[in-house]
């Protein structure tokens, strides 16, 4: 793997899967492939189970981690040919060159301004770095994608299943901040890639995008589409039509025990209790959410040792 900025970047997903479930039982198994190797981990957003799962990825494969959060330090500029007379002091094209020298692969995580949507979709940030640094560069989540989460929504599904091919329902749910919709894509590109019976299920304005959805079935009804489903995986975004925009907080789609079913209880955290999912949910044996956390060191651990057997 030459970087991981995207979920196609995986040539084997099941073989990709099935060798983080590995790495689970016996993490320090490759404890020297990084030896002596760096990550440099780039940080424009906060972040909690990203940052500390993807450090503590890196240190089992026996790298160094450096860590920036990169808007207390200074502002980048990623336009070209831009006359850097107000509050931007580098250029990314200067930025990526020298991190490049300190680091052996470059971890980034940059959210969208969920204002302008063609910028948001060009992924900027993301792409300024691959084309500037010279080493591999790792997405710890992006204007439009969160692939670290989705490979381990991913291995938590593999872990989890009874059934040949599950049905999982993605569900939207209110909440008081518009979010992005990049957990939201990736866990479906990357249930598109696995054999999983995937329905979609929000109010009408919610539709992600359709180069995202392609044919998966989209259900406005909540508890029709949540009929029998094992795994249920609830998440807010905000609209793209109508891009960024909160247009409902309708408390009836919160998720309830009664709703789930006999479903496994899916999200990938921080979650509002009582607003997205009540606390019978949350508390409740169905709930996976630790488990799901948990995935996000083999997850990221998978992804580094890929990128570290290329270099």
């Amino acid at each position: 793997m030459k970087k991981y900025t995207e979920i196609k970047d995986i040539s084997n997903l099941q073989e990709t899967i099935k060798d983080a479930i590995s790495l689970k039982n016996n993490p320090f198994e490759f404890e020297d492939l990084g030896k002596h190797k760096t990550l440099v981990m780039l940080f424009f957003n906060a972040s909690l189970r990203t940052r500390l799962s993807t450090e503590k990825a890196a240190k089992n494969l026996g790298m160094e981690v450096m860590i920036l959060n990169v808007n207390d330090a200074w502002n980048l500029e990623f336009e070209d040919g831009t006359i850097m007379n107000a509050n931007t002091s580098e250029h990314i094209k200067e930025a990526a060159q020298v991190i490049s020298q300190y680091a052996d692969v470059i971890a980034i995580r940059a959210f969208p301004s969920l204002t302008d949507k063609l910028k948001d979709e060009s992924e900027f940030v993301m792409n300024s770095f691959v084309k500037y640094a010279s080493v591999p560069i790792v997405n710890m989540e992006s204007a439009t994608a969160h692939p670290l989460q989705a490979l381990a929504d991913a291995i938590t599904i593999t872990e989890l299943s009874k059934k040949a091919k599950p049905k999982v329902v993605l569900s939207w749910a209110p909440h008081p901040k518009a979010l992005p919709q990049a957990v939201a894509n990736s866990f479906v590109e990357m249930m598109q890639n696995m054999d999983v019976n995937l329905t979609i299920t929000h109010p009408k304005g919610y539709e992600l995008s359709k180069a995202i959805t392609k044919n998966t079935p989209i259900n406005h009804n909540q508890e029709d589409a949540l009929k029998d489903a094992d795994f249920v995986y609830v998440k807010n975004w905000s609209s793209y039509n109508d891009y960024g925009k909160v247009l409902s907080q309708d408390e009836s789609w919160m998720m309830t025990k009664t709703k789930l079913g006999n479903a496994k209880f899916m999200h990938c955290l921080p979650v509002r209790r009582n607003v997205v999912v009540e606390d019978a949910v949350l508390d409740g044996e169905q709930s996976v959410v630790i488990q799901q956390a948990n995935n996000r060191t083999f997850a990221a651990q998978i992804v580094l040792k890929q990128v570290l057997e290329k270099l």
